[in-house]
């Protein structure tokens, strides 16, 4: 736990960094033109979307990177539901650094509750079964903790963060290598070479690919890409609990129970992070 909060703190020193980097460049002129340099203020968060709140946190890092003496009165935590009119926090802090804040943390707050909110409603889809709903790679260049954050934050699950702590045979790698035996053979003999103990996945397509994993072994998933939902029925049924199953490929909030209903482990969804819709914040100074 400790390791994996000095690793958070690290992403959210180079996002907050970068961010405002990004946004102020050699200065916020129009805020050093109106506002005096020893001017403080108070502002609030307002709620204009009903879902679930995130970024509360980031929020809270990034008005203390610009202001060390700022303060967060806050009201409605990370992962809450929401609805409009609500006030998430306040903050008092000095009037420019608020205002060099007030776009980085809104861009970040609605992107996160956007996804913190599709997430919710998947998990809401399927809470009564016995299946996990996965994020996947699909999230946006350098913001990926920050994405992963907000699914985790709305009730889902995250799968690999990225290309190093979970080894996963796609279909790419296994035309590239020759065939899945030919794979899954040489990712055990990397891992024993390397030391390794990562999970494992594969993909397969059909049925066929399917009973070439089962009798080769040496993994811990099975991903089942884009199985018509008989299909997906039928190959869970095949693997028949020996290991874990997942469905990946056109799933959607309108089909994602038919989806658990099928007896999968898991179903991955990229439309966690990539469709997410922002959620409408604002932040309005009060005095």
């Amino acid at each position: 736990m400790i390791a994996e909060e000095a690793a958070t703190q690290v992403y959210l020193d180079s996002f907050v960094q970068q961010a405002l980097h990004e946004d102020v460049g050699v200065g916020d002129h129009t805020s050093m033109a109106c506002i005096p340099e020893a001017s403080r203020s108070r502002a609030r968060l307002l709620v204009k979307d009903p879902g679930v709140l995130a970024g509360v946190a980031v929020a809270r890092h990034i008005f203390h990177y610009v202001d060390p003496d700022a303060s967060l009165d806050v009201f409605l935590d990370d992962g809450q539901a929401v609805s409009e009119g609500q006030v998430a926090f306040e903050v008092e802090c000095n009037t420019r650094a608020l205002l060099i804040a007030e776009r980085t943390v809104l861009n970040t707050m609605q992107r996160m509750s956007g996804i913190a909110t599709l997430s919710n409603r998947f998990k809401f889809e399927v809470e009564d079964l016995p299946v996990k709903i996965l994020d996947t790679r699909k999230t946006t260049p350098m913001i990926r903790f920050l994405e992963k954050w907000a699914v985790r934050l709305g009730g889902c699950h995250n799968y690999r963060f990225g290309l190093f702590d979970w080894i996963m045979i796609k279909d790419n790698h296994i035309d590239a290598c020759g065939g899945i035996s030919q794979a899954i053979r040489r990712v055990q003999q990397y891992q024993q070479q390397n030391g390794l103990k990562l999970g494992v996945t594969v993909e397969v397509r059909n049925l066929v690919e399917l009973y070439e994993v089962l009798e080769t072994g040496g993994v811990g998933r099975i991903m089942l890409d884009n199985f018509e939902l008989p299909l997906l029925r039928e190959a869970t049924a095949i693997v028949g609990g020996r290991y874990e199953t997942e469905a990946s490929g056109g799933v959607n909030i309108h089909n994602v129970r038919q989806f658990a209903l099928t007896g999968v482990d898991y179903v991955s969804v990229g439309a966690l992070t990539h469709s997410a819709s922002s959620l409408d914040l604002s932040l309005k100074v009060v005095k």
